[in-house]
């Protein structure tokens, strides 16, 4: 895709931390042979090797021990339904670059949302400050890294028109409203984003990313009397136009209106202390929230993470095997390269039940001398990279689903989550439960609605005694939040037994 950034951006800034300092000296840059595939990202962001040599001297003029560049192109557009209309419509483009210069574990940055040469070296200025001494910088050369592809598509997003969303969005509130006489309104929605991201670093690593996403669903409200209930069906892929077709607006009208209509029946549990049955898929939150967070490295390198000083020790059952993959096929969660410019890979953090890894980027696997994960990750050109998840799940164990529950006398089953939170010092989470089920001597029973489950993450993974065979992953529309940026994320579990956790319910 070619796009004249001049027809689209806004007249430039270049926000950062630090001050203006004079002009470092500069190298002069090398002649490079490129492929075609780098070329068109080049020019799409209307740069060359040569100006991103430049600027990456002059990012390393003042003594840095390392220094990057992320180009991104961001274009989203959403469309949204209600009272049976399509009645909302949003699009747009971010366009800018981030210049990161890392001095030890302290990092020195500035973006520019233009990219001439003149406001890309006046960035880079800004972000050498983190150091403090005059360098001369040798640029090598340049090395190209072509990306892997986990996200193939056949019809990209930027080449469809509104008029050729409209009908699903139509459809899918056609169909819930036909499946079930208590539907009183759906709001559904079509979002779809287009990513083009170029980078490049003072190792001479150049490589770029074309990253699609799409979500798609709606929430439906039903009423039984005086009774009102509500829930959602949504799903979000890394996937093309073609992913939209009449099997997947059933499977999310039927889906909405099943989450809906159990609502009608539900209760609270007692509350207390209790065995608790997490069902396949969804639950996977237990993994993001009370386990992943606490396996970041940033949070082990700082020493405020429970698991800080529990690598290769166990702490878990030996069936256990808890992975972050940045590499599954068209995931929410995957990236052909992280934001650091590493290539994406499926990390064990727990290996037969002992802790095998942390999430690392550049500066925590420098820390820990080990090699980047690929968790690298940030929200934007505007974010600094941050040890993140991408798609966290623990594989299949040895048991069934059927004898799970059948060892639970007295306890819950849940599989539909809202969202959750953890204390990433002491582990400690809650999530909150949309719907689920009683347990009552081996059997599933009374449907169960809006509870809270809480817990520590640490004595949650110890207490996980069974795991059954039918792993999946969420096909939901997962984001995750750290340090005031929001990433995509995916997550997935087998069903699990927990031997205890604390159940908020009723006091009768």
């Amino acid at each position: 895709m070619q796009v004249n950034r001049r027809s689209f951006i806004k007249a430039g800034s270049v926000a950062a931390v630090g001050s203006i300092i004079l002009p470092p000296f500069m190298q002069s840059c090398q002649y490079i042979q490129i492929s075609e595939s780098v070329k068109s990202y080049l020019d799409h962001f209307e740069v060359s090797t040569e100006m991103l040599q430049k600027v990456i001297a002059t990012a390393m003029s003042k003594g840095g021990d390392y220094a990057d560049l992320f180009f991104e192109h961001k274009t989203s557009n959403s469309i949204g339904l209600e009272d049976g209309k399509v009645n909302r419509a949003y699009s747009n483009i971010d366009f800018g670059v981030g210049i990161r210069v890392l001095k030890g574990d302290q990092t020195g940055f500035a973006y520019s949302e233009n990219i001439t040469l003149n406001d890309m070296l006046n960035a880079a200025k800004m972000a050498a400050n983190i150091a403090n001494s005059n360098a001369e910088f040798n640029v090598g050369a340049v090395n190209e890294k072509v990306p892997a592809s986990y996200y193939n598509i056949t019809k990209k997003w930027s080449d469809v028109s509104v008029k050729d969303k409209v009908p699903f969005v139509q459809q899918i509130n056609d169909k819930i409203f036909a499946l079930d006489e208590k539907v009183i309104k759906v709001n559904a929605f079509l979002n779809d984003d287009t990513s083009y991201v170029l980078f490049y670093n003072s190792e001479g690593r150049l490589t770029y990313d074309y990253r699609p996403m799409i979500i798609f669903g709606a929430v439906c409200v039903m009423q039984n009397s005086d009774q009102i209930e509500n829930a959602y069906s949504a799903h979000s892929f890394r996937k093309g136009f073609e992913w939209l077709n009449e099997d997947l607006v059933d499977e999310l009208a039927k889906e909405a209106v099943d989450k809906t209509n159990i609502l009608f029946e539900a209760t609270k549990p007692k509350a207390g202390e209790m065995p608790v049955v997490m069902g396949a898929g969804g639950s996977g939150i237990l993994l993001h929230e009370a386990i992943g967070h606490t396996f970041e490295a940033d949070f082990n390198r700082k020493g405020t993470s429970i698991f800080s000083d529990k690598m290769g020790k166990k702490v878990a059952e030996s069936f256990i095997n808890i992975v972050d993959d940045g590499t599954l096929p068209n995931d929410r969660g995957a990236i052909n390269i992280d934001d650091e410019g590493n290539d994406a890979q499926k990390t064990y953090l727990v290996k037969d039940g002992v802790l095998n890894s942390y999430i690392h980027d550049r500066i925590s696997s420098k820390f820990y001398n080990v090699d980047p994960t690929g968790n690298g990750r940030r929200e934007s050109f505007r974010n600094i990279p941050l040890p993140r998840m991408r798609s966290t799940y623990m594989e299949a164990g040895p048991h069934s689903k059927s004898d799970i529950i059948a060892n639970v006398d007295y306890g819950v089953y849940v599989d539909n989550f809202s969202n959750g939170q953890v204390q990433i010092g002491a582990g400690d989470f809650t999530f909150f439960v949309k719907s689920g089920y009683l347990i009552e001597k081996g059997k599933l029973t009374q449907p169960i609605k809006d509870i809270n489950i809480i817990g520590n993450g640490p004595q949650a993974l110890a207490d996980i005694s069974m795991a059954a065979s039918d792993f999946k992953i969420d096909k939901g529309t997962w984001s995750c939040g750290k340090d005031g940026q929001t990433v995509p994320v995916s997550l997935g579990l087998p069903t699990v037994l927990i031997k205890k956790l604390t159940v908020g319910g009723t006091n009768g």
